[in-house]
């Protein structure tokens, strides 16, 4: 269950009680969950990562064979979507939320590459957008949070105390999928990994619904060539002026 405790964060040895909310958008790969999960780990802030609702829905329609290969059942799709219910829940042994479909912890499954190919699909459904929205901002009514996406700056948060965009180049987004499918055993070519990024940027940056944006006030972070620690010595810096502006 998302508690609704109050957080606390550390920077320079300080006990700030001040709570935000912290929006991090960007392209496939980025490493804007690792990114995201470091934050909120330093913060003591609830994670959430918004791709993995929309996975959680992929596989649902998967497993009821209402999405596939050439095919996508919409009719089906909206007539059970009141069955789909998604929560995370916090594991102490890894101390992270992981994703629960219907009960079950789908944290694994929904990460696969068969996922991977249907999600964009899934995801571009207004009716299904209309749903996960609805429920990130229920878990970001308390503050506290850093939430990842493609949407949460401008569509899910736009009012977030702090907005960042994230790119890199599609060879090092590459690189890095390829390196994560290799750590969990999982066979891929780093061409088709690369051509499937091309797509996928393609595919959010022109969708009819909530296209891949950056906001207006968003924060640029480039981290093509940047370490997870670079990454957070950039963001503590922003995080601190925000606290001291009050």
């Amino acid at each position: 269950m998302l508690g609704d405790s109050i957080h606390y964060f550390n920077l320079c040895e300080l006990k700030i009680m001040k709570r935000l909310t912290i929006a991090i958008d960007g392209y496939s790969s980025c490493g804007k969950s690792t990114f995201a999960k470091a934050i909120a780990k330093e913060l003591n802030y609830i994670y959430i990562d918004s791709g993995a609702m929309y996975r959680a829905v992929t596989l649902y329609c998967m497993r009821r064979e209402f999405v596939g290969k050439g095919f996508i059942d919409l009719t089906a799709i909206l007539s059970e979507l009141k069955d789909i219910h998604i929560e995370f829940v916090y594991n102490p042994d890894i101390a992270e939320y992981e994703t629960y479909l219907n009960s079950e912890n789908v944290e694994m499954e929904i990460r696969s590459i068969e996922v991977t190919e249907h999600v964009s699909r899934i995801s571009q459904i207004n009716e299904v957008r209309f749903m996960m929205v609805e429920l990130q901002r229920q878990i970001g009514v308390l503050k506290g949070i850093v939430m990842d996406g493609r949407d949460i700056g401008t569509v899910v948060f736009p009012d977030a105390d702090i907005k960042i965009f994230m790119t890199a180049s599609v060879d090092i987004r590459a690189g890095r999928r390829l390196k994560e499918l290799r750590g969990r055993n999982i066979q891929a070519d780093l061409d088709d990994i690369r051509q499937k990024i091309i797509l996928r940027d393609l595919t959010d940056e022109n969708r009819d619904i909530s296209p891949l944006r950056r906001a207006d006030d968003a924060i640029i972070l480039d981290n093509s060539r940047m370490t997870v620690e670079q990454q957070m010595d950039w963001v503590r810096k922003i995080i601190q002026e925000k606290l001291n502006a009050g």
